[in-house]
């Protein structure tokens, strides 16, 4: 059974989602930056030909990015005939009506289509694309087909709809009730466009905590429970409108106990944003980011098995094939992901750890691919990338390292130091002076029986004085020239 733990904060909501105690999905939103999903009216940018896409500017700031896929009409390709250039789709200037499919990353804009979606409870609909699809998760052939016929029935001629795995648990009216509050809010969106200045926002998806009521609330879930009352009172009310049976499992944090240290769950939430993960066998994994992919590596660390070599390994790779797929999913980690299992000698042991880790991808919401097996012996996979990763959001760039997680070493800061001294031989005629550094820099450059300070000093011609101060960063200093 499932429990979700939501913490509205000042400007941050976090929700923690358990599955049999454990801590599987944590998300973070922080209020009115999220842009997934929100409906804008733009205007053409500019147009790549080499790319085949465009820029659409939607008021953000930052230039949205369009494909020629997601400016084609929905559905409508004939695959016998060559894709049209971009350039044959839009112009500059143009007017168009899109939907954010990605948050922007870094220095680039989100990405959009114009292909509109609008989930609901049970169904997501399409306003413009003829199409009838089923959830991946519905597994048995019989139910996919009667949900499949079903949605036949009841949508019209350009309509598309995705059946949710919710509509197993729903009658055949409650999801017609839930197609027709979604083509009354298209209408809606359609009017604010005929309304609205080019470009603006012209519908904005809902937030975490009831997008969390719309997706995941289900009778699997056991236990929703939240710190702030206002935010309790609506999905109270959104609960009681559509599935009132689940309105009893809705909880009102009150305690004066933090609400994810009052569910165990805090010591958890405080290990996503390191780099090393430990198994409990005692070996661990190592996740590094860069701005193109994800790499994992898989070590024994202290797990020296019971048997041979090949046992050992086989078992650290079987544990961390689960651990790191609760990891992409738990900090949200998207794009091209390579993992270095530990060398296995026999094939089988290989297509074994493979197989568990295809497997545990599964419980995934968010769509993934497992690519393979490379002839380096790397595991490549995909993951969707929507939003934006765990460590985007809570964390930044140290301001010392830079982002690099290594900051220079004793011997460097001091070359640095001689450098810049050199100078100060030439261009001043100041005979004293005094070097600020951290503590531990202090410590060694007065350690080395003086040696580099005597050194210093004599590159400089200047008396030099070493001050230890709390306040540096490790591997900065600072120069004052004492004056007569």
């Amino acid at each position: 059974m499932k429990k979700i733990i939501v913490e509205v904060g000042h400007n941050t909501t976090k929700a923690a989602i358990l599955e049999d105690g454990q801590l599987v999905e944590f998300h973070v939103e922080k209020k009115s930056e999220d842009l997934v999903g929100n409906i804008y009216i733009g205007k053409v940018a500019n147009v790549l030909p080499g790319m085949q896409a465009a820029f659409v500017d939607i008021g953000l700031g930052k230039n949205a990015f369009l494909y020629v896929s997601d400016a084609l009409p929905a559905n409508n390709e004939d695959e016998q005939l060559p894709t049209p250039t971009i350039r044959e789709v839009l112009s500059v200037g143009q007017k168009l009506v899109v939907q954010v499919l990605k948050e922007p990353f870094g220095n680039k804009g989100p990405r959009v289509t114009t292909h509109i979606s609008l989930p609901g409870r049970y169904i997501v609909y399409m306003p413009e694309s003829n199409y009838i699809g089923v959830s991946r998760r519905i597994v048995a052939e019989e139910e996919r087909s009667r949900l499949k016929n079903f949605g036949e029935a009841i949508k019209e001629r350009q309509e598309g709809l995705i059946i949710r795995t919710n509509a197993q648990e729903a009658s055949e009216e409650q999801i017609k009730r839930d197609l027709q509050f979604l083509r009354t809010l298209w209408d809606k969106t359609i009017k604010q466009e005929l309304q609205s200045p080019v470009p603006s926002q012209i519908y904005r998806d809902l937030e975490l905590v009831p997008r969390l009521v719309r997706d995941i609330l289900a009778e699997d879930v056991a236990l929703f429970v939240i710190n702030n009352g206002y935010e309790y009172k609506k999905i109270k009310d959104m609960v009681n409108s559509y599935a009132p049976e689940l309105s009893e499992r809705l909880y009102l944090h009150s305690g004066k106990e933090d609400i994810f240290s009052a569910y165990n769950v805090q010591g958890e939430i405080d290990k996503l944003t390191k780099r090393k993960v430990w198994l409990k066998s005692g070996g661990y994994l190592i996740i590094d980011k860069t701005e193109a992919l994800t790499v994992i590596d898989v070590n024994t660390g202290k797990y020296i098995g019971h048997s041979h070599l090949e046992d050992t390994v086989l078992k650290t790779n079987i544990e961390a094939a689960g651990e790191i797929a609760k990891q992409l999913r738990l900090r949200d980690i998207g794009g091209i992901i390579v993992i270095d299992f530990i060398d296995m000698e026999r094939t089988d042991n290989r297509e074994k750890v493979l197989g568990i880790l295809s497997e545990e991808m599964k419980k995934d919401r968010t769509k993934s691919n497992i690519m393979g097996i490379t002839q380096l012996g790397l595991v490549e996979l995909t993951r969707k990338k929507v939003r934006q990763s765990l460590d985007t959001v809570l964390l930044r760039n140290c301001p010392v390292c830079d982002g690099l997680g290594r900051v220079s070493t004793e011997e460097e800061v001091f070359n640095k130091l001689e450098r810049e001294l050199k100078t100060y031989q030439e261009h001043t005629t100041i005979k004293a002076l005094t070097i600020e550094l951290n503590p531990q820099y202090a410590a060694s450059l007065l350690d080395q029986n003086n040696s580099v300070l005597n050194r210093l000093e004599e590159i400089s011609s200047k008396i030099i004085t070493i001050k230890s101060n709390e306040a540096m960063h490790i591997d900065k200093y600072k120069i004052q020239f004492l004056l007569d």
